[in-house]
């Protein structure tokens, strides 16, 4: 860590070329020969992609930047705040901690968090920015997590983990086992020394793989934000033997959406089926991924088009994690009834249906945009049908 990139007149320049393109400042050139160009370039790129993503440390002066991949392999605020908020207690160790935004959030919910980081580079990067944010019950150790807890041999309330999704050749992988460390050699390990273990995984992981991989998991959260799964949250808790409690969250600049039911009652629930009726609802991209397509329907009291469409309807509005729209026509997949229609323009979604859209912004001849929203799928019948729809309500 090269603390001179903390000098007034250094922090100014990165700040003053936060907006311009890199390679534009490139050729103008780094007025500086101290630090290294390449670390100023550096900081600028990270800073850039904390400006929404995390929003506190792009406000406060003099935090030091990793490189620009811990950036983006980081938690969001948004998503940190939201995990920080399922704890409460007195210790929790964070055995995978990168750039620290877990354990900063963390950090205002629990007495005092111990950050571990391998990388002696980064560990001291969180350890001056915790000190510039004000945090003091954060303890960085600067060592392998797994490691940390064998030797530190004490009792932690919570044991917070997140995995790493990539091989030694930075390929993603797809498998709990694959990630490193390998959560499922390790549970029986994380629940010796805590009551609760916390595992992030991403949201590309297969549910049910990792529920038949994992032992006394008590909750799944399944966050997603602005209707994009960010994580799946695993809450481990020492001998729990009930079933498998499911949350949905969707955080969005309008509030939150959120559905939770269990995981036998979505094998158990019964559907009934329509064809359009008043309203149409799609589900939130949680939903889809957690899988809640049977048990919504009995919860909300609400009817679906078909086994496989994930499209939802009823004659009275109710309050539906995702968006709501009020049915105005429904057609039969037909170019000449469509064409009589005289929609040139409309949001197109597909479910269920055989075309892409933008096989069938060609085939109709429709533009992207307007007012009109257009879903084509299939309803019980298995009739390819083509719903109108007024704005999402």
């Amino acid at each position: 860590m090269d603390k001179t990139i903390l000098n007034i007149e250094i922090q100014e320049f990165i700040n003053s070329n936060i907006k311009p393109d890199v390679s534009s400042l490139l050729l103008r050139g780094i007025p500086f020969d101290t630090p290294d160009p390449k670390l100023i370039i550096e900081q600028i790129e990270a800073k850039k992609r904390c400006e929404k993503k995390l929003p506190t440390w792009f406000r406060t002066k003099n935090i030091y930047y990793p490189n620009k991949l811990n950036i983006e392999q980081t938690s969001s605020e948004t998503t940190a705040h939201y995990k920080a908020g399922l704890v409460n207690d007195n210790t929790l160790i964070d055995l995978t901690g990168g750039f620290g935004i877990d354990a900063y959030y963390f950090s205002k919910r629990v007495k005092m968090v111990t950050h571990c980081e391998i990388s002696s580079r980064l560990s001291e990067i969180v350890k001056h920015n915790f000190k510039v944010l004000g945090v003091d019950n954060v303890e960085c150790v600067n060592a392998d997590g797994i490691e940390t807890l064998k030797g530190i041999d004490k009792h932690f309330d919570w044991i917070y983990i997140d995995p790493s999704r990539r091989d030694d050749s930075k390929n993603k992988v797809f498998l709990l086992s694959d990630c490193t460390p390998n959560i499922k050699t390790l549970q029986s390990l994380f629940l010796k020394y805590a009551k609760h273990v916390m595992i992030k995984t991403s949201p590309l992981l297969d549910i049910t793989a990792i529920k038949n991989e994992l032992k006394h998991i008590k909750e799944l959260h399944v966050v997603a934000v602005n209707n994009e799964v960010k994580e799946l949250l695993w809450i481990l808790e020492r001998d729990f033997k009930g079933d498998l409690k499911i949350k949905t969250i969707n955080i969005t600049k309008n509030g939150i959406q959120d559905f939770e039911f269990n995981f036998e009652d979505e094998l158990k629930a019964t559907v009934e089926y329509a064809l359009p009726l008043t309203y149409l609802y799609e589900p939130n991209s949680a939903i889809l991924k957690a899988g809640a397509f049977n048990y919504i329907c009995s919860s909300l009291n609400i009817k679906k088009l078909h086994k496989h469409s994930h499209l939802y309807t009823s004659d009275e509005l109710v309050n539906f994690p995702g968006r709501r729209f009020r049915i105005e026509k429904v057609m039969p997949f037909n170019k000449k009834v469509f064409a009589k229609a005289g929609i040139q323009k409309a949001n197109i979604t597909t479910r269920n249906f055989p075309l892409s859209v933008n096989d069938i912004r060609k085939k109709l001849k429709i533009k992207d945009g307007g007012m009109s929203y257009l879903f084509f799928t299939t309803d019980k019948n298995n009739t390819k049908i083509i719903i109108l729809c007024s704005k999402d309500i």
